[in-house]
């Protein structure tokens, strides 16, 4: 069996003690390798290296040869894409489709934050003559990141090297339940010209090493994506030193389908948000609001849809992966069973393959139709592939609903009327809104965070930039 150990200062070491965790293949169930159970002290070296890079050759790098070595990482990174998407299928449980998608992706985020390093300027500002004032944009420091498991690739992308494009050197606690990527990941940008410290990766516990990470009075700024009761705890945590903090945490995103929306473009959409990675997706479309009109009808052929997918193992492919552990499968299942005994009718299931191994973690798509909008299914992250379907009057009516949970990540609007897609890109409390659409293609250069229980702060585009960077103004007299 593999061995996985920390990453740090450009070398692997395992934990002081020895002790381990295992790693299982969500789509068999066995166990396939195991990483280092590290802790504080392996926090601590981390932190100390990221520290002395910092001060050192990589913190004085010029804007313009950092952007050059970021370049060259995107495509080290590209050109290993395939094998980055193996270890992701095997380890998260994601399809084929979804695991070379990610690959790509984490190259993207590389690349675009390449292009923009030489491009993060000050401002200069109006003042008396005898002064001349002036903004400058430094890195924070040592940065902090805890990356969630269901994308492991993406996420690390859109913060890491936003982070390293910033200047910043990095200390990154991934999932234990997905992380062997992430370690390949750091073996290629060392092999690829990344200075010793500037990232080093610490495996373990989340309430060992990940609580040692957010309290530690040598981290800069905290970067953190996962559920809304352990953002809170490393909120807390942080706060404690003073420490700033970009949350990206859960989502009850809803898509409003009003009557003259073109259903044919939506409903293939409105199936993907919410199977796409087994529904395990801060941004899942995870409710679908039906004007009243159109009602029957879109649900009746949203549940054909829903009865052809097709759940199995992550090898073969299927349209909807195993869900990343016995723990999440459970926690599906008894939102499942709460809605059966509440009386809420199930509109239609998936099918799960024949093969499918015995052992894995698998739930089939589910749709659930005339849920209350009060009713916890329609008010709790789920993170499955469980959609709810509620129905609508008035465009009012649609837009307290849809603001109507703690959350406030994305939203997607279905109409032909322009003047309601205005109206409800404003109303409507999300991070970011899609009109006639859903994501757009995930998109590297499009701002992503919320509000509420989704968090603050926002990843992705230059706003992850000036949010891994502190303003400090200069104002020189000079008569």
């Amino acid at each position: 069996m593999t061995s996985y150990m920390n990453f740090i200062d450009n070398e692997w070491s395992a934990a002081y003690d020895g002790r381990t965790v295992d790693v299982v293949d969500p789509s068999t169930g066995e166990v396939i390798a195991q990483i280092a159970r590290s802790g504080g002290s392996e926090i601590g070296r981390a932190v100390q290296a990221a520290r002395h890079a910092f001060e050192g050759d990589w913190g004085r790098m010029a804007p313009a040869a950092r952007s050059r070595l970021m370049l060259r990482l995107s495509q080290a990174l590209l050109d290993h894409a395939d094998e980055l998407a193996a270890l992701e299928q095997k380890d998260a449980g994601k399809p084929t489709r979804q695991a070379r998608a990610d690959a790509q992706a984490i190259a993207r985020y590389f690349e675009f934050y390449a292009g923009a390093i030489d491009k993060l300027h000050g401002q200069t500002i109006p003042y008396p003559q005898e002064f001349t004032v002036m903004t400058l944009r430094e890195p924070h420091g040592v940065t902090g990141h805890i990356v969630p498991w269901n994308y492991p690739l993406q996420i690390f992308g859109r913060s890491v090297a936003a982070a390293l494009a910033a200047g910043n050197a990095c200390v990154v606690k991934p999932a234990e339940d997905a992380c062997l990527s992430l370690l390949r990941v750091a073996a290629i940008l060392a092999e690829n010209g990344l200075p010793p410290g500037a990232l080093n990766i610490v495996t373990g516990l989340g309430a060992e090493a990940g609580a040692a990470l957010a309290a530690h009075p040598g981290i800069d700024h905290i970067s953190f994506t996962g559920s809304p009761q352990t953002g809170q705890a490393v909120q807390q945590a942080a706060a404690a030193n003073f420490v700033p903090v970009t949350l990206e945490l859960g989502g009850k995103s809803p898509q409003i389908v009003f009557s003259d929306a073109d259903i044919d473009a939506a409903l293939p959409v409105l199936l993907n948000a919410i199977i796409q990675n087994a529904g395990q997706t801060c941004s899942a479309g995870s409710r679908v609001l039906i004007q009243r009109a159109i009602y029957s009808d879109v649900v009746s052929r949203l549940a054909e849809l829903f009865r052809a997918t097709r759940t199995g193992a992550a090898k073969d492919d299927p349209d909807c992966g195993p869900l990343i552990s016995a723990r999440q499968l459970g926690r599906v299942r008894e939102y499942l069973q709460e809605a059966d005994s509440g009386g809420i009718s199930i509109a239609a299931k998936g099918q799960l393959d024949a093969n499918a191994p015995s052992g894995g973690f698998y739930q089939v798509p589910v749709l659930l139709s005339d849920v209350p909008p009060e009713h916890r299914l329609a008010q709790e992250e789920i993170f499955g592939p469980v959609l709810c379907a509620i129905p609508f009057d008035t465009e009012e009516e649609a837009v307290r609903i849809a603001n109507g949970t703690p959350y406030g990540l994305v939203a997607g609007v279905w109409t032909q009327d322009g003047g309601r897609q205005l109206r409800l890109a404003r109303r409507l409390r999300a991070g970011q809104v899609f009109i006639n659409n859903y994501g757009a293609a995930g998109g590297v250069e499009l701002p992503f965070g919320g509000s509420g229980q989704s968090g603050y702060g926002r990843e992705k585009g230059f706003e992850a930039l000036y949010g891994f960077t502190q303003l400090k103004t200069v104002a020189i007299r000079h008569g």
